[in-house]
């Protein structure tokens, strides 16, 4: 990756929660560098190196980079047409950045937003099932949630839901999806929402017949196993029998006997569900004790959850 392809990609993917707290009534889109120095120079030097330095601008501490003796600052504009002198500066160590705990915490959504990108460019990008399915417009294969203990994985993104709406669960006027609406009665049997979840589709693009199912999951698996070991998550909940047998490394007769059971799937911990359309009768009925059972504590979730907003 180049410096203009880092920058160009991280101007997609600031927001008001990556922001420094006492600007974030002040972000926007027209300025949406506003508050993200630091993180951005922490993100810098992690794929090309260099100094991270600090100065004041206006009295307010301002990073950047310098590699090779270049100056390299990606968030000047968040100070429009004000001329900043970058002779006097400070070395900071990485060390000394991150022992604040916000900071911190900014920096790895940041981060973790940047790499998954870099997976969905690789998505975009990948051919193999060209002649089977549609690509997403908006080449965006993850849904944050505000925290990444609990991944919901579908099976393949449904016509009308979130690859024209732009938003998981939701349609393009921004209502909840009938499959969203039973999915929420579960998550409100462990005081969840869909917001506060990951979500990803074990296929990536849009299958033109659901007669390719099978054929594009082996595809999209390598993909899907990506996404996963960047997230980290706790617990994933399969979503039917597609999307089950998509990250199962075995064959099962019948979907009713993994329904509700954990498996350990390289180091992940999986829980089979029954698919939330309510076409289905067992959607809310067939899974209510399952969530109901969910011991959280026994698998790790919440101990250390990392908040994402």
């Amino acid at each position: 990756m180049k410096l203009d392809m880092l920058k160009e990609k991280l101007n997609t993917l600031y927001s008001k929660e990556t922001c420094y707290p006492e600007c974030r009534n002040q972000w926007n889109d027209n300025n949406k560098t506003l508050g993200h120095c630091a993180i951005v120079a922490l993100l810098i030097n992690d794929y090309f190196g260099g100094n991270i330095c600090k100065i004041k601008v206006n009295n307010i501490s301002h990073y950047f980079n310098i590699i090779e003796n270049e100056i390299i600052d990606f968030t000047s504009e968040q100070f429009e047409n004000k001329r900043i002198d970058y002779a006097d500066y400070d070395i900071k160590t990485r060390e000394e950045i991150l022992k604040n705990e916000d900071t911190k915490r900014r920096y790895e959504i940041l981060k973790l937003k940047v790499k998954l990108s870099l997976i969905d460019e690789k998505i975009h990008n990948c051919r193999i099932c060209l002649d089977m399915v549609e690509k997403f417009p908006n080449s965006k294969t993850v849904s944050f949630g505000k925290q990444k203990d609990i991944v919901i994985l579908g099976e393949a993104p449904a016509n009308n839901g979130w690859r024209k709406s732009g938003v998981a669960w939701y349609d393009t006027n921004h209502k909840l999806l009938p499959s969203g609406v039973v999915l929420q009665k579960l998550l409100n049997l462990i005081n969840l929402t869909i917001e506060d979840t990951f979500f990803l589709e074990a296929i990536k693009c849009y299958p033109t017949d659901r007669k390719y199912l099978n054929k594009c999951g082996i595809n999209c698996k390598k993909f899907l196993f990506m996404q996963l070991e960047e997230i980290k998550p706790k617990v994933i909940l399969s979503l039917g029998d597609s999307a089950t047998k998509t990250i199962l490394d075995f064959k099962y007769k019948k979907f009713s006997d993994v329904v509700g059971k954990t498996f350990d799937i390289k180091g992940f911990k999986v829980i089979p569900i029954y698919h939330p359309s309510p076409i289905s009768p067992l959607s809310y009925k067939g899974n209510e004790e399952i969530f109901k059972n969910l011991n959280l504590e026994d698998i790790g979730v919440f101990k250390k959850a990392v908040s994402l907003i």
